[in-house]
């Protein structure tokens, strides 16, 4: 079974055009364009997406049910915000979630795919040594979109990917606490030999700790900067 990345479990049929609106507007979230708590002006972005209030507003509407935007009466919507009280909740959801992941996929990985994971472990370790971060998170996603679906679940595969859209809003820097990127390897490398060794209960004890550090780094990272904030 070829790794392929997690969206292979969606129906690809013709977007609509509010599908297409809703790609757009859930691209600019992601990227900053449009802030957490930022208001969404509809005549605006019905200008600057050359598009009617009627697919803008089933966008939203789209939007809003990922939770990635949130509609106030008689104010409209406006970009959904994560709380540290959000991403304590999510954490320990998505470590369950992919840790069953790797346990299925460590059952069910061909040697082929497990030659194929090794390629993108060895351009992990290469980018964190180079220190590119915004490299080796996307290498990261990679990698993690690949156990998924090795997984071969696709309701697994649907909660994890609604999850991790909420968990975008956060802006995650998590690889930039000092020594983050190195642990994370580390991690990603314990992941891999369960997966090699066929132990599935051994890739599911990984799973999960590397996700439960990763909140614990965030943590950090939000505790000094409001303590860089308060001097």
């Amino acid at each position: 079974m070829a790794i392929v990345q997690l969206q292979s479990y969606r129906a690809s049929p013709s977007p609509s055009l509010h599908s297409e609106v809703a790609d757009k507007l859930r691209e600019r979230i992601f990227t900053g364009q449009l802030q957490p708590g930022a208001f969404l002006d509809e005549p605006s972005l019905c200008e600057s997406l050359s598009i009617s209030r009627t697919p803008l507003r089933e966008a939203l509407k789209v939007l809003t049910a990922e939770g990635l935007v949130r509609h106030e009466p008689r104010r409209g919507c406006f970009v959904n915000a994560v709380t540290e009280q959000d991403l304590d909740e999510i954490f320990p959801v998505i470590a369950l979630l992919e840790g069953r992941c790797a346990f299925e996929a460590a059952r069910h990985a061909s040697d082929a795919d497990l030659g194929e994971l090794a390629v993108l472990h060895k351009k992990l370790q290469k980018l964190a040594a180079a220190g590119k971060i915004a490299e080796y998170y996307a290498s990261n996603v990679l990698i993690h979109e690949a156990i998924i679906h090795l997984a071969n679940n696709r309701w697994l595969a649907q909660c994890i990917a609604d999850l991790r859209k909420i968990l975008k809003l956060a802006r995650l820097q998590q690889l930039h606490a000092p020594g983050r990127l190195a642990q994370s390897v580390a991690e990603h490398m314990a992941i891999f030999a369960a997966l090699q060794a066929r132990d599935p209960e051994g890739a599911e004890a990984a799973m999960r700790t590397h996700l439960t550090r990763q909140r614990t780094a965030l943590r950090e990272l939000s505790k000094n900067k409001k303590g860089r904030l308060s001097i």
